[in-house]
């Protein structure tokens, strides 16, 4: 760990400069309120919703909790619904990450039904545009709802930055399916992100992760030694290449260039010229669309490249990328599916509701985070007839004491607001026909958090 914990000391100061700069089982879900939120919470729970949820809590939220009304409380009259919110990508080349995770939430919501005899009401949808501006503007728009209790998002970690301070900030609680960026949580090894704001919660995977994952791949499934990475400059892009290059390296690997592009950027051929000078035997770029197209379409221009491996992560594991006939041979990092009769049962609603398929990898994570919210709220609204009070301090004590049973496994929420029990798989594009449902099957590896390590 020893090395791990010095390289990853110093990609978080390496982020905190850069963002100076720029800025997804049936069960029956049981919950109650307390008489009295001022004293302790526990996690168990009394008394039925009226909707059901493929998850369940167990266990217990320990030591005091915050007074009453410290972070505010929200009322919800008679007759009045309980508000959420969505912040996520759902225009441009990256709509498909958000329109995934909003359908799932809308699956969430309808299989919870009512809870204390209020509608649930899926009241904002922001688009988080998958850039800083939008995860700020989104932001603020929802907050200026004094109802809205807390937010499912965003979709990419660069709007998480400040989506996570101004949620937070007003005393909501903001869960992420999607974002995996270290420096929103925490390096796994006990150090804070320098993004990490009280409040924030995910149930995606720390990146962390998914660098090791990655990088074990490439050395010991593919024996390469010689790699280089490109980022775009965004937090989720520059934390994952930054973890597999750590991870790389410590495993024996070398990586012989680590170089950028921009979001915007199309004509990719000086970067790849830089690529085949260097000599890499593979190319990690954990980037976005439209930038990631161009890279696989201009790289057999490049002498030295004829032979050199593209591997891209879960930005780009989506519909709308794998069809691209330049992606074939791609391989491809993300979280691995769930093989459960319960997550079989949420693509069978998904695909009766959309008329197709899930499209991108993070439903699942986002329908355990609504899932995970609505408990909390659940648990600690106090009922006065028809009328509901839900302390914003005690929804996060129940979050930060709560074990869910979700599709993506058994989460419990670290000190830092990681959650997730991650499962990394390795797939690659074979078929220049294929889609995502087909990349995504076609499965070489997992790794588990355990196996890597963490």
């Amino acid at each position: 760990m020893s090395k791990r914990l010095i390289r990853f000391l110093s990609l978080f100061a390496v982020l905190t400069l850069i963002l100076a700069a720029c800025g997804d089982g049936e069960g029956t879900a049981t919950t109650t309120g307390p008489d009295d939120t001022t004293g302790e919470t526990t996690g168990e729970t009394t008394g039925e919703t009226t909707g059901e949820t493929t998850g369940e809590t167990t266990g217990e939220t320990t030591g005091e909790t915050t007074p009453a009304g410290e972070l505010g409380v929200i009322e919800v009259g008679a007759g009045e619904p309980i508000k959420i919110a969505s912040l996520q990508a759902i225009s441009g080349a990256n709509a498909s990450l958000g329109e995934d995770q909003n359908r799932a939430i809308e699956i969430a919501i309808t299989d919870w039904g009512q809870l204390e005899g209020h509608e649930i009401e899926f009241a904002y949808r922001e688009d988080d545009l998958c850039s800083s501006e939008g995860g700020q503007t989104g932001a603020t728009r929802i907050v200026a709802d004094p109802d809205v209790v807390g937010v499912i998002g965003t979709s990419c970690s660069g709007a998480g930055v400040p989506a996570s301070e101004v949620i937070t900030g007003a005393g909501r609680v903001l869960i992420s399916g999607s974002n995996t960026s270290p420096v929103l949580t925490s390096d796994l090894v006990g150090n804070e992100g320098p993004e990490y704001h009280t409040g924030y919660y995910r149930t995606a995977h720390n990146d962390a992760i998914q660098g090791a994952a990655a990088a074990r791949f490439v050395f010991e499934e593919l024996g390469l030694t010689n790699v280089a990475t490109i980022h775009d400059g965004d937090p989720y892009t520059q934390g994952l290449t930054s973890a597999f290059g750590a991870s790389f390296e410590e495993l024996g690997g070398t990586v012989v260039l680590a170089t950028a592009v921009t979001p915007d950027q199309t004509d990719m051929r000086p970067v790849l010229t830089e690529v085949s000078a260097a000599g890499a035997e593979l190319i990690f770029y954990p980037i976005f669309q439209p930038a990631g197209d161009f890279i696989p379409e201009q790289a057999p221009e490049i002498g030295g490249l004829e032979e050199t491996a593209l591997m891209g992560a879960d930005g780009l594991l989506s519909d709308t990328y794998v069809v691209l006939p330049q992606t074939k041979g791609m391989y491809f990092s993300g979280p691995a599916a769930p093989d459960t009769p319960e997550y079989a049962e949420l693509v069978t609603k998904y695909e009766e509701a959309f008329g197709e398929a899930p499209i991108q990898s993070f439903h699942a994570h986002a329908y355990d985070a609504t899932n995970m919210l609505l408990a909390a709220i659940a648990e600690v609204a106090v009922v006065d007839g028809d009328n509901l009070t839900i302390d914003l301090q005690a929804v996060r004590d129940s979050l930060n004491g709560m074990t869910w049973e979700g599709l993506t496994g058994s989460l419990s929420c670290d000190e830092y607001g990681d959650c997730a029990a991650p499962a990394i798989f390795i797939v690659q594009n074979t078929d220049e026909t294929a889609d995502i449902a087909a990349v995504r099957a076609n499965e070489l590896i997992r790794y588990t958090a355990e196996e890597l390590g963490f």
